[in-house]
Parts: C-alpha cells; sequence; structure tokens
C-alpha cells in the first residue's frame, strides 16, 4: 500500500525555512520510508512512541526528527513537526499528547 504524506501547516512553515539541503535530505527519507512503509520500526530510523497518542512515530534524518501520525483508514501519513534532535525533548512537551 502506498500511502499519501500530508504535511500540517505549522510543520509546512518549519520544512520551508531549513536549509536546502536538510530539505532534499528530508524529502528523499520521506519517499523513501513514510510512502511505503511507515510503521515499519527499525533500531535507528522508525520509532513507534510510547506514552503518546499523538505523534505516532518518529523518523530520523541525520539531526532532524519529523514526528508524523499513521491513518491506515485513509492511507495517509500527516506529517506533524520536523524538529532538530536537540529540541525533541522541548517539541514533545509542548505539541506531544498523552495517552
Amino acid at each position: 500500500m502506498k500511502y499519501q504524506v500530508i504535511i500540517a501547516k505549522s510543520a509546512e512553515e518549519v520544512f520551508k525555512n531549513l536549509n536546502a539541503g536538510i530539505r532534499s535530505s528530508l524529502k528523499k527519507a520521506m519517499r523513501t520510508h513514510l510512502q511505503t512503509s511507515p510503521k515499519k520500526v527499525s533500531k535507528s530510523r522508525i520509532k513507534r512512541l510510547k506514552g503518546l497518542r499523538q505523534p505516532q512515530y518518529r523518523l530520523r534524518v541525520d539531526r532532524m526528527r519529523v514526528f508524523y501520525d499513521v491513518n491506515d483508514e485513509k492511507g495517509r501519513v500527516e506529517i506533524l513537526g520536523f524538529v532538530m534532535k536537540s529540541e525533541t525533548g522541548k517539541w514533545l512537551q509542548d505539541q506531544g499528547v498523552p495517552e
């Protein structure tokens, strides 16, 4: 199944402000991992987040983290945020929805 990747407005603003090299790496990773197998957990690339209802998953791309939810019924992956590794704790505290 191929998933449609949707970027939330707030995440889109952050994405636009990243430098071109980082944006290119993120686009490639999203095409490779999120369009085809967004729930395929691995040791370092994709992680299912525990204790949170939203976001459900995290994709690691170099120094960036992509937080997203998967909706199997609609065949969609919704990107909620693009965050630098050093800022993930604060972002999850502010944006995360506990279970």
